[in-house]
């Protein structure tokens, strides 16, 4: 029997666990809707005490709270050993599970890093955003990318480290000839083998040393060697070492001495209110600010600041807990010919980076304890965590707290009421359409094709009036003799069938359906086996063997479809056949961007100025884009290997290993039989049918 509904909400005392269910254990919960999808996550010294908080009178809990428990349909939980682990754990399931209900971090821009990727054979220096990858060492992050070129230009000509891209380090290295920054002394070329692997990977080791801040070590070197240069009279060698040694120190001026004792810390600065915070983070390294990072957290759940702290050092520490969980690269290691010994150095070196000697908070976080020893255990020596009271570390903490407070007035300006921009949003759909309750969830459909052919679809979210881009879905039709489908009202049936069908089936538990969207869902970290829940949820739980959530388990509030009347009768027809009568559905046409809701006569029309019609505009703009990008890389990846489809004993493999070894179909074309011979698992009879596929016909010959 399902949760009691009262006045749409549900009711928590009827998924509440038995008296004495709960165990007084330390470990980490999770709050689950009717569709199985975790909404919550927290964690606790004693479950049962902590459990037993959200089931008191709603009356008596935080507004926030309250929407959640009565959204909310089952909760579940599992038992750790520690306070420590219970962090660790916490932080792991709110990224897999991103519940709606719990405080959210978001980058105010997504920074650049100087990265290294030690991880390759042949390490490349490079500015990098976006999320960070295992086998890369990152400094940073900085204000402007810019200025990592402007740093990274200055320290090539003591560190030619390799800075070009996979394609052109390929070209360089076939072609015999490097590229430019080979000839004029900023890259070693070990393309052309001018360096070994080895001497190599120990030119990166020393960048990434100089960059941690290990500074002084360099200039000490290169000063000895100008003076013995200088004293065997060899002028010009000493000229150029000096020259080095003023770039290094260019290098190193470029930011200000902060902290005059060398320190390395992170300093945290927090502003905000009750219903959103901005946060700041200043890096320092040997005592000089390495970089600056900002977020705007909406909060979203009853929390203090102490919390929030506690929160916010999950979020830029845990991805770093991750990375120093993975192993390193061993076959790197065995090309380089160092040792275990420089794999364990490395490894330190990665977590020393990420995790500094102090932390400097506004407000101590709510287990001082427990996250100083989680700190301690991913640095592999003692972190102290602590507000700063006075001297040098206290102003910097002030400087940051004045860039908190102007990044979120900048923010406030430019987001000026968006969170009630997007309920208003919402409320302007739902009386416009006449639904029951606001779209929380929209689905919007789209269909991308070239005269018929590579025809694609595709299927974006929106929750809450924001994109909800890993739920996002790509289909490649197939039509009725799997050629495609004959128009694009047939195309909009056909995925309008298949996404419900699937949701049919999950909703149902029966998971033999052969139905199959084209981009699977992103491997996540899986969450530990859980020991302990109040029961399932209402029907049968629309999740995997795993625990997860399985693709297309949860229902849309509204399907909007691009297009007008006939693409909204596709999909009505549709849903229509598949029984399912508790989704409402519309189309957007472009032209007049009027709204079209099935069987009506005369379309529904917003005001222009109206934020419902901004928010379906939206919707239907990012479905478009979604669905060409899959087209364009459909149509692109047919075009590329087409020529070589049909040739006789040349499968995908082999077929890879010659694009691999010539770069395009073009430059295959060029090549003869002998050449192509010479790539390995390619004989004489499979180059000259090769040969034969890729020559031009002879009618094209004769003109």
């Amino acid at each position: 029997m399902g949760p009691t509904r009262l006045g749409g909400m549900a009711d928590p005392a009827t998924y509440r666990p038995a008296p004495g269910e709960v165990p007084t254990d330390p470990g980490v919960y999770r709050f689950r809707d009717p569709h199985g999808r975790v909404i919550y996550v927290g964690k606790a010294k004693n479950l049962r005490a902590r459990l037993s908080n959200y089931f008191q009178d709603v009356a008596n809990l935080h507004p926030r709270t309250q929407t959640m428990v009565t959204t909310a349909a089952s909760v579940e939980w599992t038992v750790v050993g520690t306070e420590v682990e219970a962090l660790a754990l916490e932080y792991s399931w709110i990224q897999e599970f991103d519940p709606r209900f719990n405080v959210k971090y978001r980058d105010d821009k997504s920074y650049p890093y100087l990265a290294v990727t030690m991880g390759e054979e042949f390490p490349r220096a490079q500015v990098m955003r976006g999320a960070k990858r295992p086998g890369t060492r990152y400094f940073g992050p900085y204000g402007h990318a810019w200025a990592i070129r402007e740093t990274l230009d200055l320290l090539l000509r003591v560190f030619p480290v390799r800075t070009c891209s996979s394609g052109v380090f390929r070209r360089a290295h076939q072609t015999g000839r490097p590229c430019l920054l080979g000839y004029i002394d900023k890259c070693s070329a070990p393309c052309v083998e001018r360096i070994s692997p080895e001497d190599h990977r120990a030119l990166a080791e020393d960048f990434c040393d100089f960059m941690a801040g290990d500074t002084a070590r360099f200039v000490k070197r290169l000063t000895v060697r100008m003076q013995e240069a200088a004293a065997s009279m060899e002028y010009e060698q000493a000229a150029r070492l000096r020259d080095d040694i003023q770039a290094l120190e260019r290098a190193t001026e470029k930011n200000a001495v902060v902290l005059g004792d060398g320190t390395d810390a992170d300093v945290f600065a927090l502003v905000g209110d009750d219903l959103e915070a901005a946060v700041q983070v200043f890096h320092v390294r040997g005592g000089r600010i390495r970089g600056q990072r900002g977020w705007v957290v909406e909060k979203v759940e009853d929390v203090t600041d102490a919390e929030l702290v506690e929160h916010l050092l999950q979020q830029v520490y845990g991805a770093d807990d991750d990375r120093a969980a993975e192993p390193t690269d061993r076959s790197a290691v065995r090309r380089s010919g160092r040792t275990a010994e420089r794999a364990g150095e490395a490894r330190r070196h990665r977590t020393n980076d990420a995790v500094p000697r102090e932390v400097l908070v506004p407000v101590l976080p709510s287990n001082l304890e427990e996250v100083t020893a989680w700190l301690t255990g991913l640095r592999g020596s003692r972190v102290d965590v602590r507000v700063p009271q006075r001297g040098d570390k206290a102003e910097l903490a002030r400087t940051v707290r004045t860039n908190a407070e102007h990044a979120l007035a900048l923010h406030r300006t430019r987001r000026a009421g968006d969170l009630t921009t997007r309920s208003q949003a919402l409320r302007e759909i739902q009386e416009a359409l006449g639904l029951d309750t606001a779209p929380l969830r929209i689905e919007c459909y789209d269909i991308s094709h070239n005269q018929g052919t590579y025809q694609s679809a595709s299927m974006v979210v929106f929750e809450d009036g924001l994109p909800r881009k890993s739920e996002y879905r790509r289909f490649a039709v197939r039509g009725p003799e799997g050629d495609g489908a004959r128009d694009d009202t047939a195309a909009m049936h056909e995925v309008l069938t298949r996404r419900f069908r699937r949701y049919l089936e999950a909703r149902d538990g029966v998971s033999d359906v052969e139905l199959d969207s084209v981009e699977e869902d992103a491997p996540g970290a899986r969450a530990s086996d859980v020991t302990g829940s109040s029961g399932p949820v209402s029907g049968p739980a629309p999740l995997d063997e795993e625990g997860r959530p399985r693709r297309f388990a949860y229902p849309p509030n509204l399907v909007v479809v691009d297009g007008g009347p006939p693409q909204v009768a596709a999909a009505a027809r549709a849903l229509e056949e598949l029984g399912v009568t508790d989704v409402a559905l519309c189309g957007l046409a472009k032209r007049l961007e009027e709204v079209w809701l099935p069987g009506e006569e005369y379309p529904v029309i917003l005001e222009r100025s109206s934020e419902g019609l901004y928010l379906l505009q939206r919707v239907r703009d990012e479905a478009h884009r979604f669905a060409i990008t899959y087209h364009r890389s459909r149509r692109s990846k047919g075009m590329t290997v087409s020529a070589l489809d049909d040739v006789p004993g040349l499968g995908p493999a082999r077929r890879k290993a010659l694009l691999a070894t010539f770069g395009s179909v073009k430059k295959l074309r060029a090549a003869t039989a002998e050449e192509i011979a010479t790539v390995p698992g390619i004989g004489d009879a499979t180059a000259r049918a090769v040969v034969a596929a890729l020559a031009p016909s002879a009618g094209m010959l004769d003109r």
